[in-house]
């Protein structure tokens, strides 16, 4: 556990001295911004997050978290720095977790800039601060799931685009296609489809409830994917 704390710190000095990143926090910050102000500073807009967290967010964490994920082990894999850490005494289960943890950390600081719309809100408003710690959770969850794709994807390959490419594709379809696909179906296959969809699972927490099936497809699904990111770095050993 010592190693993993000692790679997230590793992790999170490298992002926060990225300007990739701060480029990514800041286009986050504006679009966000964007769309809260068209929801919540209208005459009779509704005096929560929940439109913005609900509809909005998720569409907009499928552009932009492949892009601070790509470098995450790419750039290791280009830089020729992947050997160090794989002859030093951490394993492959330490490197992504350190990875996967330390990425998550910064996540969660570029998240908690959403704040002050909620900070806004309690002023000119009533706001459920329910709703919002649920409305968080589901974000967090959301966004760990995310960043175990983009990781995967990071493992896969040293090409940071192919590792962007290939995360925004695969979230886009369980974020944005499989959603579409099930509106317009009837009966197990629109159960099926549901059940893969990402945003049908997060849009409960949006709604301020915490189901035990989105907690687990969340849990479930994330860890299947950081399973998947150690088993192609073990792969990678033995090459």
């Amino acid at each position: 556990m010592h190693n993993v704390g000692t790679l997230i710190r590793r992790e999170l000095s490298v992002l926060f001295y990225s300007p990739i990143a701060y480029v990514v926090m800041a286009i986050f910050l504006v679009v966000t911004g964007i769309f809260f102000a068209r929801e919540n500073f209208l005459p009779g807009g509704e005096s929560s997050l929940r439109i913005t967290f609900g509809n909005y967010l998720p569409v907009i964490l499928v552009f932009i978290i492949p892009m601070l994920t790509m470098r995450l082990l790419s750039e290791e894999f280009r830089g020729g720095t992947i050997e160090t850490l794989m002859t030093a005494p951490v394993s492959e289960t330490s490197i992504v977790l350190g990875k996967f943890l330390g990425t998550l950390v910064f996540y969660m600081a570029m998240l908690a800039t959403t704040l002050l719309h909620a900070v806004l809100i309690a002023v000119y408003g009533q706001l459920d601060v329910g709703l919002l710690l649920c409305s968080y959770l589901g974000l967090i969850l959301l966004g760990a799931l995310y960043i175990a794709v983009g990781l995967f994807f990071s493992a896969c390959t040293r090409n940071q685009v192919i590792a962007v490419l290939c995360s925004f594709v695969l979230l886009a379809v369980f974020t944005l296609l499989a959603n579409w696909l099930a509106s317009g179906q009837e009966g197990t296959i629109r159960v099926m489809l549901q059940h893969l969809s990402i945003v049908a699972h997060f849009r409960d927490f949006a709604r301020g409830l915490v189901d035990t099936n989105h907690l687990v497809f969340f849990i479930t699904t994330t860890a299947l994917f950081l399973f998947l990111s150690v088993k192609v770095l073990e792969s990678r050993r033995w090459r």
